[in-house]
């Protein structure tokens, strides 16, 4: 477990954008890390010029990769344009060179695939979104089954919504549990979803079939490009 920062230390927040991210990888641990008491928040892009989630949010960076300073934590989020980050020298370089100086990095959803690419994975337990959990194994990860996992300095999560979890998670791990209880508190999260058809075990068969299907000429592409990957 990662000790707690002095609270006279200001923290150094971060997140990476980029084109075809899910934006509630970003914007749900954003709502909980950006109330860290005594923390900055920095908004992080290749580029400082908009960038489109993969549903055509528009999301601006504050500063480019070359902008940012040493971070405490650095949050990784996922979707579609994983595919391409994973590919993306100067995004994967940014990632590993902050864990390398001792960020703690917190991936949502598929950013565990960036990770991974960046070499953070190997040797590590990681979980990623149910559907692409099976790429785990190709950057040398354990896969757990759960909604987040920690891993050292390393805490990955489920799919999009598990990013408040592993949010309030890390907030605990950095500024103690009280104060991620009143971030949560603040936020009012305490889910009750209408229906359980929130993981693969409790959905529907043909609401799980439905989703696989639609995700399959995104995986059938991403399966390409991690083996087209160097080993790990």
């Amino acid at each position: 477990m990662h000790a707690h920062s002095a609270p006279e230390r200001q923290l150094e927040v971060g997140a990476i954008l980029f084109p075809g991210l899910d934006q509630a990888d970003f914007t749900g641990p954003f709502e909980v890390l950006s109330r860290l008491p005594n923390s900055r928040f920095h908004i992080l892009g290749k580029h400082a010029a908009p960038v489109c989630d993969v549903m055509g949010l528009v999301l601006t960076p504050q500063k480019s990769f070359s902008e940012a300073p040493q971070l405490d934590l650095l949050v990784v989020p996922g979707g579609g344009g994983v595919n391409a980050a994973m590919q993306d020298e100067r995004t994967l370089a940014f990632v590993r060179g902050q864990a390398d100086a001792g960020a703690m990095i917190l991936s949502v959803c598929t950013g565990a695939l960036v990770c991974g690419a960046a070499g953070l994975l190997k040797g590590r337990k990681a979980t990623t979104h149910w559907a692409s959990h099976h790429f785990l194994k190709s950057f040398g990860a354990t896969p757990v089954n759960a909604r987040v996992v920690v891993d050292g300095h390393l805490v990955t999560t489920a799919g999009v919504t598990a990013g408040y979890d592993g949010a309030l998670r890390v907030a605990a791990m950095l500024r103690g549990d009280r104060a991620a209880q009143e971030i949560q508190l603040f936020l009012q999260y305490s889910p009750e979803p209408p229906f359980n058809s929130g993981t693969p075990e409790t959905a529907p068969p043909e609401v799980l079939q439905a989703s696989r299907d639609s995700l399959r000429g995104l995986l059938e592409e991403r399966a390409a490009i991690i083996k087209g990957l160097p080993e790990f």
